[in-house]
């Protein structure tokens, strides 16, 4: 099975399951419930590909975060107004409001709104049968579709094994091994703080000022959180 197959049938199966409806503030599933952008990068990631390990969090990030875990905008080859052109499993964007997954057969799979009609403040599950649901496609309009594109021999691959440690954050006037972390991970990605003595001067933190320009994170000058998570990938 594909990890397109396996997300689009995620989807499915959360909307065919009415233990699953919509909420915005208990939105990854807390109490069963997803929004809209919480379900699809929910569904990607347990079909195999780390779009929130890496930074997916709503629908203003996911098309650069995506893009960055093997994904291709392939919009321009879509007919949006009919659909032509879908394959399942492609993720349908609108950058500012919406997202859902195409299921195939002119089905979209997508959390939709809760039973008062609003995005939070409902019982958790489906209470009307629409809050989280499958849907004949339309276009909402979408600004872009987005597809899988890993390759079966890559998706073949034994997972790699995985360890969860702290770093703190790094920020000007800091010193110790996480700042020496930050300079040796920076001068690899490009941005040479010229020494790697574990102390974050002046020129430390404009090589972090300008990876986060380069990786369209916050340019505040500290390795945090979305700044490592960048440093750290590949």
């Amino acid at each position: 099975m594909t990890r397109a197959e396996k997300a689009a049938a995620i989807m499915e199966e959360w909307a065919r399951d009415d233990a699953h409806g919509y909420d915005q503030q208990y939105r990854w599933g807390e109490h069963g419930d997803y929004d809209c952008s919480a379900a699809v990068i929910a569904a990607w990631e347990l079909a195999g590909v780390p779009v929130r390990s890496n930074g997916a969090s709503y629908t203003g990030n996911m098309r650069g975060v995506f893009l960055r875990c093997g994904f291709r905008d392939v919009t321009a080859d879509i007919d949006l107004a009919v659909g032509a052109g879908l394959k399942r499993g492609d993720v349908l964007l609108n950058c500012q409001h919406h997202t859902a997954i195409y299921c195939g057969d002119g089905k979209e799979a997508e959390a939709s709104i809760n039973e008062l009609g609003t995005v939070t403040g409902g019982q958790p599950g489906d209470q009307t049968g629409r809050e989280f649901l499958i849907r004949a496609y339309r276009n909402y309009p979408w600004d872009c579709v987005l597809r899988y594109s890993g390759g079966e021999a890559a998706e073949d691959k034994p997972a790699r094994a995985m360890c969860t440690v702290t770093i703190p954050e790094v920020r000007r006037g800091d010193t110790g091994a996480a700042v020496a972390a930050a300079q040796a991970a920076l001068k690899y990605k490009g941005h040479d703080p010229h020494w790697i003595d574990g102390e974050a001067g002046m020129r430390t933190e404009q090589c972090v000022r300008q990876f986060q320009k380069s990786n369209g994170l916050t340019e505040d000058g500290i390795c945090g959180g979305q700044t490592w998570t960048m440093l750290l990938k590949g």
